[in-house]
């Protein structure tokens, strides 16, 4: 992996550990949190996706 790589992934993890906690403190039911999770999954791969096609 090169430096543009592993720069951009470090950042995304310090976003999430930002973003984590307000996250699970607003969804303490389970079920909130599942759905809220499968949503947030559903738009993280329909990205990867379209960024995939757009820049191959």
């Amino acid at each position: 992996m090169s430096l543009e790589q592993i720069v951009p992934a470090i950042a995304l993890i310090a976003v999430l550990f930002l973003v984590l906690p307000g996250f699970m403190s607003s969804n303490s039911n389970k079920k909130l949190l599942f759905k809220n999770l499968s949503i947030w999954g559903v738009i993280v791969l329909v990205l990867v996706v379209l960024l995939n096609i757009i820049f191959k």
